[in-house]
C-alpha cells in the first residue's frame, strides 16, 4: 500500500498509509459485534497493509480504544501510527442514562462529559492510555467542537472557545514535549476546522464527510489554505454515511440521517455517470479525495472482514480521466477539484 509522508514540522513527520481504519464500528457503532470479529477486522486491515488507526474514547464509550489496543500490543510500535481523541470524558452512570443508547450497542455504561479544558484533555489523554494499554499516541485530536454536536453555532463556538483557552495549550505541550507527533481537530464540519486553523498552530485535521464526491465546499478556502500552511487532511467518511456506497436508495443515509430528496436525485445523477463509464459510485468515492495533496489518508472504517476486504479492492483503481471530466461538465463536480 502507497504512504504518504507527512511533515510540516520537521521532526521526521508521519508516514501515513492511503487507506487508514477508522475504529468507530468497533465501538459497536449501530450493532454489536463480539471482540473475536473485531480481532479479526482489524486483522484484515492489518494484512491489506493499513497501518493507520483512528479511534476516540466517544466509540463504543471506551469499547473501541479497549479493542484497538489489544490488537496493537501485539504489533512492533514503529510500525503502525494511531490517533484518538479528546474533549470528551468518560463518567460511570446508571444504564437507562448512558451515552449513545440506540446508536451503540452492548457497551459500557458511561455518559459522556465536554471538556476541553486544559485539565480535560490531559485527563482524557490519560485515560485513553489506561484503556488502550499503549505508551504512545502518535496524534492527538480535539473532536467535536462543531455544530452538528452541539446544535448551534453559538455553542460550537463556546466550545471552540473554551478549548482555544484551555486544551489547546495542552496539546501544544504534549507535541512540544515529543510526547505526542501532532494534534489537530477530528471535525464534522470544514468551517469549524478552517476557524481552528487560523487561530491556532493546528498539524492536521480529521475531516469527516466533507470533502467528497458529493460535496466539495472546503475548496472554498480551507483546503486552499491547508496546502499553503502544510497541514494534513485525513478524509473520514469518505462514503457520506453510505449513500455513496450503497446508492441512492429512498432509505438511503447522509450524514447519519435519512437522505434528503435533493441529495438522493444528485447521487443519483453521479452513480448514472459513474455507470457510463463502467465505474462503481462506491470506487470513485474511495480513490477521489486522494487526489488532494492535502489529503494524507482516507479512512472509510468497516464492522466486517468483507467490507475491510472491499475498501483495499478498490484502493488505487484507475479512474477514466472522461468520468471526472463528465461530472464536471454536468456540474456535479467543483471545477477546481483535483483530479
Amino acid at each position: 500500500m502507497k504512504i504518504r509522508h507527512w511533515d510540516r514540522l520537521g521532526n521526521g513527520g508521519i508516514k501515513f498509509t492511503e487507506l487508514g481504519f477508522g475504529c468507530a464500528p468497533l465501538g459497536n457503532l449501530y450493532r454489536a459485534i463480539t471482540d473475536e470479529e473485531a480481532h479479526n477486522v482489524l486483522q484484515a486491515a492489518w494484512d491489506d497493509g493499513c497501518r493507520y488507526f483512528d479511534t476516540a474514547p466517544l466509540y463504543g464509550l471506551g469499547l473501541s480504544e479497549v479493542r484497538v489496543g489489544n490488537f496493537l500490543r501485539g504489533k512492533p510500535r514503529d510500525q503502525y501510527v494511531i490517533s484518538t481523541k479528546a474533549g470528551r470524558l468518560m463518567k460511570v452512570s446508571p444504564p437507562d442514562q448512558r451515552t449513545g443508547i440506540g446508536k451503540f450497542f452492548d457497551v459500557p455504561n458511561r455518559r459522556e462529559v465536554y471538556d476541553y479544558s486544559y485539565d480535560g484533555v490531559m485527563r482524557s489523554f490519560e485515560a485513553s492510555f489506561e484503556r488502550t494499554g499503549l505508551d504512545r499516541f502518535d496524534i492527538l485530536f480535539c473532536h467535536d467542537v462543531d455544530i452538528f454536536t452541539h446544535g448551534s453555532k453559538e455553542a460550537s463556538d463556546a466550545r471552540i472557545d473554551e478549548f482555544m483557552r484551555g486544551g489547546y495549550y495542552a496539546m501544544l505541550s504534549l507535541r512540544d514535549q515529543g510526547v505526542i507527533k501532532a494534534f489537530g481537530g477530528g471535525i464534522n464540519e470544514w468551517q469549524v476546522c478552517e476557524t481552528l486553523a487560523r487561530r491556532g498552530d493546528f498539524d492536521l485535521f480529521l475531516l469527516a464527510g466533507r470533502y467528497t464526491l458529493l460535496e466539495q465546499e472546503a475548496l472554498n478556502s480551507f483546503l486552499p489554505l491547508c496546502t499553503e500552511r502544510g497541514i494534513g487532511i485525513v478524509l473520514g467518511g469518505p462514503y457520506n454515511s453510505g449513500i455513496l456506497a450503497r446508492g441512492p436508495s429512498d432509505d438511503a443515509q447522509y450524514n447519519y440521517a435519512d437522505a434528503p430528496k435533493e441529495v438522493i436525485d444528485r447521487v443519483r445523477r453521479i452513480n448514472a455517470t459513474c455507470e457510463k463509464h463502467g465505474v462503481r459510485m462506491i470506487e470513485a468515492a474511495l480513490n477521489f479525495p486522494l487526489h488532494h495533496p492535502a489529503v494524507v489518508s482516507v479512512i472509510p472504517g468497516g464492522q466486517s472482514v468483507t467490507e475491510v476486504n472491499s475498501n483495499r479492492s478498490m484502493l488505487g483503481h484507475d479512474i477514466p480521466p472522461a468520468l471526472w471530466a463528465d461530472l464536471k461538465a454536468d456540474g456535479l463536480m467543483r471545477q477546481d477539484a483535483p483530479v
